[in-house]
Order: C-alpha cells, then structure tokens, then sequence
C-alpha cells in the first residue's frame, strides 16, 4: 500500500494523505466543496476522506496565506503553484472515465496497452536521449520515433519530466515528482508515447531526479522539514533524508510509478552520489527488481560521480552512465583541457585505453578536479555493458557556456571515426537527439523562472564561466545567452545538418553492424586489454560471449600508427591512418 497520494475507491470516495510533521492542522481544499478538515495521525501524516472522482481539483491549506499542492500530485492544473488533480492508482486507463472536466484534463479511457511488451535484454540498447519540450511535447516526440527505429536506435531515455516552474525548464528542477509537466501534454498523450515506443519495438527511459527539489514550486520546508538533512549539504541544499521511511517511501514509489502504471522500461537515476546514501539505493533497485513481473525487461541506470563499482551488477543496477568515456574522448577530440577536462588532459590516450579495457578512469586515484581526493573503485571484473559511453548529452553540450555540439567543434572524419567507437564498443552507446543527423544547433541551458529568481540564475550561469579564458571578462560573459529568454529554448531544437543524409547513412551501417555482429555475443562478454598504439590511437580487445574476438583500433592522433589484424570487417579510413577506425571480428577456434 503506497504511503503518499490520494486513493480513490470505486464509489468516487477518495481518501487524501499528507505527511505534515511540521503541522498542527492541515485543511483540504477540494474546488467547488466545501473544505475539509484533516485528522491528524501518528508519525505527522493527516488524512481526510471526500467526494472526489477522477478530474477532481484539490489542494491542502496549510494556513490562511498558504495552500499547496499535493507533493506526490499525479496530475497538476495551473502549475506547480495551481491545483493538483485526482487521477486513480494506479493509473489504469479503464478506471479513468470521461466526465466532470476529466476529458478536457487528459484523462483518457482510450490508451493502449501493448500487453505483449516485455522489453528488450539490456544488451540490445542503443540508446538515444531527448528532451521532450524541445521536440514538441509528448506527441513530437512520438513523431521522431519511426525514424530513430529504421536507424536501429533501440531506446529512447526522456529528461525529466517531473513538474517544474514555468513552460520550459531542462527537467533538473522538478518539484512534483509524480506530475508529468502540463507544458509536454497529459498523462493520456505521455502513456500513448510509451506505447508507441513499444509499438516500434523500442524501449523507452525515463531520468528522474531523486537528489533535489527545484528552488520555485518547492512546498515541503513548510510542512516537513524533516525531508531534508540541514546538515548535510549539496549543491541545492540540504540532502534529501533518504534515511527518513517516509522519504524513502516517495520516491520508491514514485520509481514504482514510472515503471508500472506508464510502463517506462526503465530509469535513470540523476546525480545519486548527491543523496549520499548507498543503502538506500540498493534498497530501492532490490525493491524495484521484487516488484517487477520476472519476464519484463526492466532496465536501472547511475549516474554516479563517485565511479563506485559495488552498485552495479545483476542484482542492483544495470549500469552507470560512464562520464570517464566522454571525458577522454573529448579531450582528445578536441583538444580542451579547462574545466573538469582538466583531470583527463594529462596522458589522455592512455586513459582512454584504460576506459575500454576496466570500464572507468577513475578507480580510487586522487582526481585533480576534486582537490586531489581519490575518486572511484576498481572495475575491471564488471562486463563492458554496465557502462553507457556517449561522446555528448544534456549535460556536456547543454553546460557548455554557448552549446556547442561537437559537430561545430571537431572536423568531420575524426568525429565519425570518434562515432564508430561508439558504436561498435561493448559499452552501451548512448547518443544525444540529433547527433545521427549532424545537427549543428546549439543546446543551452534553459528555464523559465521570473523577477528576482530569473536575475539570480542568469548572473549565477555566467559567473560559472569566469574561470574560462574565453570568459574572463564581463563583456564576454554577457554574451552566454540568458537561460530565460523564450529565444535561448526555441534555439536548442536540432535542426538536421545539410549533411545529414551521409550522417544518417554512417548511423545506419554501423548500427546495423552492432546488431548482426556484436549484440547477439554480448551476453558474457569480458574485456581483454588496451593499449597505447601512439598519441591518441588505441586499440582495444574483447572476448565476446560466444569466444569471438572483437578488437576496435582508432586513431585521433596526427601520426599513423601499426594496427594488428587482416582486413577488418570495417573500416573509417586507412586502418592506422590519422582520423582512422577500423574493427575486426574473429570467431571462436
């Protein structure tokens, strides 16, 4: 039995919960009744049963001055600040009926079901992220998912769409966790997105952000203090007290949520050496994992700074999104080293080798960004699929201080011998929307907060950047666009490149490449080494499950180097030559 949300019962009763340990009395406000009081109950939770069927608004009154939504609102009108609005749990479209003002909210009986979906074995994703408002919505996105499928993208991972302040907002600053932004479209369009992707034979992901709370829209300091550590910091305040069985309750089932009545196939987890708590993340995967029909194919991604390889395995989580390959991979693309690339700078080929042959970079030596304080475990026994390699995403485009794509940074051979490692790597890939086809279109950082808060985020955003030579003066940094304009949003749509038909071509074959030659083997794959051809050329080795042998060489160096193998199953350009790949299978004696 879920602790948060309302529960409607079949005679449209509902009966509201809200944890208010802070509180002496809580009153629920239901639009159109008369208010309800609460009754309080032990450990600071107060309930109140009403007439409520589906469609119906309601809030809880904290004071005269103060009403606020239902933390856990599966549904919101008029925004984080508005109304939140009964939908059943779980969200079974043959329980929502079309009447009272539910219809016009989104509440549909005439979803999809796709009863037959179970899901993909994780060593068939190929994942591609994207941000649903940028693309238009829930039904924009739906849209781009025929031809992401013909490329033979397998997946496709969301930002978060948590409810946030405002039309527009990266997803980073959700604060109703449980409500699927109203500016996307309604849950109906959000589940016919889940079951289009299914319809494709895609999975689909969801990021959802565990970590911290938006700073507008954000109402549980009011009532519950004790959601928070004030003790313990991060970047966004105190950590959630993730300890505390209430707060660990929410957002279990807010995971729960995603997976069962949305049938996502999965989730990322924002940021989770935030929360600070390894216990509880491993009780949420082996909670999550209990709960899952064992046929289903349900997939838990890390992201994860603290490169701890004890979280992943078949128990726990899938994989851990490997922020080490795009790091390296970068700086030798091109050439960058301020910043956090600063810690990859220094023998970047042979962390490169080291990324494909263990997995991280980083496996407990003391990290030049992080004050010299070590970082990560060993994860050289962990197969090459527990980690997602990208070149770029949300963070490293969007927290570029004007967006640029690599495409706009790096010449074209060598990021396509960059995207065939990618690619044809055991890790799993994940590109970015876009990428396939060559958009040179910028991705900022973009919000849609107001008065004194939009001023503090546009002053904070360019203050970031004042350590960047290109930065350093003010009249640079009044260049970096501001995150709240209309226009900053408007301009991170991909657009396809004039290229992009060879750049959809590139994608096509290799991913077509991956799925004939290397996914069918990946189940029991096993790394075997890399090492340092000259600068910036590698080659690497892996036995895959059926005793084959995959080895990867490339060369983003300036000089040709000696590549090992006969002719290779495919090649980038003269095996060994600057701006070369080359990969050469050989099956098992």
């Amino acid at each position: 039995m879920n602790l948060w949300g309302p529960r409607v019962a079949a005679d449209d009763r509902t009966l509201f919960r809200l944890w208010a340990p802070d509180r002496d009395a809580v009153t629920l406000e239901i639009d159109g009744a008369e208010p309800v009081g609460m009754t309080a109950r032990d450990g600071g939770w107060f309930e109140a049963e009403a007439t409520a069927p589906a469609g119906t608004r309601y809030r809880f009154r904290l004071n005269a001055d103060l009403a606020v939504p239902d933390p856990a609102s599966r549904l919101q009108s008029g925004g984080v600040h508005g109304w939140s609005v009964v939908v059943p749990t779980p969200f079974v479209p043959s329980e929502i009926e079309a009447q009272g003002g539910a219809s016009s909210l989104g509440l549909s009986t005439s979803l999809g079901t796709n009863e037959g979906w179970f899901g993909r074995p994780w060593e068939e994703a190929v994942i591609q992220e994207v941000h649903v408002g940028v693309l238009g919505g829930y039904d924009g996105v739906a849209e781009t998912l025929p031809a992401l499928a013909e490329l033979g993208i397998t997946a496709i991972e969301l930002m978060p769409i948590a409810a946030f302040a405002g039309s527009r907002n990266w997803g980073y600053d959700g604060v109703l966790p449980f409500a699927p932004a109203e500016a996307y479209g309604s849950p109906h369009d959000l589940r016919a997105l889940v079951d289009r992707a299914h319809e494709l034979g895609m999975m689909i992901l969801l990021d959802v952000v565990y970590n911290h709370f938006g700073p507008d829209g954000n109402y549980l300091g009011a009532y519950a203090g004790d959601f928070f550590h004030a003790d313990r910091d991060t970047p966004w305040g105190g950590a959630v007290a993730v300890d505390r069985p209430e707060v660990a309750a929410y957002f279990l089932e807010n995971a729960l949520m995603w997976i069962e009545d949305y049938g996502f196939d999965g989730l990322r987890f924002d940021a989770v050496h935030a929360i600070g708590n390894t216990a509880f993340l491993d009780r949420m995967a082996a909670e999550i994992r209990a709960r899952v029909a064992p046929e289903r194919h349900v997939h838990l991604v890390l992201e994860n700074e603290s490169n701890d390889a004890a979280r992943l395995g078949d128990d726990g989580f899938d994989a851990q999104w490997n922020d080490d390959f795009h790091n390296v991979m970068h700086v030798l693309l091109t050439g960058e080293s301020e910043g956090y690339y600063a810690a990859f700078a220094e023998n970047s080929t042979q962390k490169l080798a080291r990324c494909l042959g263990e997995g991280f970079v980083y496996q407990g030596e003391a990290m030049p960004t992080h004050d010299g304080k070590a970082r990560g475990t060993p994860s050289g026994h962990l197969p090459p699929t527990a980690f997602v390699a990208f070149l770029q995403n949300h963070d490293q485009i969007g927290n570029r201080a004007l967006g640029e794509r690599l495409t706009t940074l790096v010449a074209p051979e060598r990021l396509a011998a960059a995207t065939a490692l990618l690619l044809l790597c055991p890790q799993i890939p994940l590109l970015f929307m876009g990428d396939e086809a060559g958009s040179q279109t910028p991705f900022y950082f973009f919000t849609d907060f107001h008065d004194e808060l939009a001023d503090v985020v546009r002053e904070g955003r360019r203050k970031e950047f004042a350590h960047f030579e290109a930065f350093s003066s003010e009249s640079a940094r009044e260049s970096i666009p501001d995150p709240n304009a209309h226009e900053t949003f408007a301009a991170s749509r991909p657009i396809p490149h004039d290229e992009a038909v060879r750049w959809r071509a590139l994608y096509r074959d290799l991913l077509a490449l991956r799925h004939t030659a290397i996914v069918p083997r990946l189940r029991g794959a096993t790394a075997d080494g890399a090492e340092m051809l000259g600068e910036g050329a590698v080659q690497a080795v892996w036995t895959l499950g059926d005793g084959a042998v995959l080895t990867l060489a490339i060369n983003l160096g300036t000089e040709p180097v000696a590549v090992r193998g006969d002719a290779p199953l495919y090649a980038l350009g003269t095996p060994g030559a600057p701006a070369s790949f080359a990969a050469w299978i050989k099956d098992a004696a």
